[in-house]
């Protein structure tokens, strides 16, 4: 069951598409990636998809209902998200912040001492909001998008300010949820993000999906029909892959003549580059 559909998209700001002919669909359990670089149309999709923008035509639904739906009180229990508009209150701690969400969304008490533990935060509970690091306070957010387990999770760039080990403590958590049936929409400027946690990504360029599938599928798509050889004596060779090659090879391995034998397979950021042009930004 697809749970969110996006179906020929367009925003236009002024005289410029922001998104241009959109289309594609998110079944339930996914975690599916949205990439480009900055200006891509990102963030505007989120916001069309969350009910903070409408778009100039085409349909997006979640849940099978019109986008526009999500602000309603009994469908925002059913999303969290997580973008640059998201906000804290600077005087309160983080557990106070957090307080604000669990008794918004009605939840027990240990829901706050569950989702510190999510982002990592335990120990830092009573700090004051405005005395945070750009990378706690990203934590923070995180935590009041995911404080209620919701069944659809955006996340605008969710591990930007992170340093390694904080991501990958959110890398856990985030699978944690989708094993739990949450579907995750995420933006990202981090290929290795991307392959490491997204079923699928799409690349986003000048408004339109340049390219969608799931990551190791892109790789195979666009690697190099080729086979690299570097012998013992320090030759190297790329040779396609038939069956002349085929037989130098087994020539060289009865010889005992081959120290490295690998195909060539682009990384994300390769297919990137290929599709848009540029690099991520």
């Amino acid at each position: 069951m697809d749970v969110i559909q996006v179906e020929r998209v367009r925003k236009r700001f002024g005289n410029k598409d922001a998104l241009a002919d959109v289309s594609f669909s998110i079944p339930k359990g996914e975690i599916f990636g949205f990439l480009g670089p900055s200006g891509s149309g990102k963030t505007t999709l989120i916001k069309i998809l969350t009910a903070q923008l409408n778009p100039t035509s085409g349909q997006a639904s979640v849940f099978n209902q019109p986008s526009e739906m999500m602000q309603q009180s009994a469908q925002k229990m059913r999303f969290g998200i997580l973008t640059d508009n998201s906000g804290l209150y600077e005087r309160l701690s983080i557990e106070e912040n957090l307080e604000l969400y669990r008794k918004l969304y009605d939840l027990p008490r240990s829901a706050v001492d569950k989702v510190l533990q999510f982002v990592n935060l335990r120990g830092e509970r009573k700090k004051k909001v405005n005395l945070l690091s750009k990378g706690m306070r990203q934590r923070v957010m995180l935590a009041c998008a995911i404080i209620h387990e919701p069944e659809i999770l955006f996340l605008d760039e969710p591990t930007s300010a992170l340093d390694p080990v904080n991501s990958a403590h959110i890398y856990k958590g985030l699978r944690y949820l989708n094993d739990k049936g949450t579907t995750i929409f995420l933006t990202t400027h981090d290929m290795a993000e991307a392959e490491l946690i997204c079923n699928r990504v799409a690349i986003l360029y000048q408004g339109q999906i340049q390219t969608i599938g799931s990551p190791k599928d892109l790789k195979r798509q666009h690697r190099k029909n080729v086979v690299c050889v570097e012998l013992i004596n320090g030759e190297a060779y790329e040779l396609p892959i038939d069956e002349g090659t085929a037989d130098q090879i087994a020539d060289w391995m009865r010889r005992g003549l081959i120290d490295r034998l690998e195909t060539i397979e682009p990384s994300l950021g390769d297919i990137f580059i290929k599709m848009t042009g540029s690099e991520l930004l």
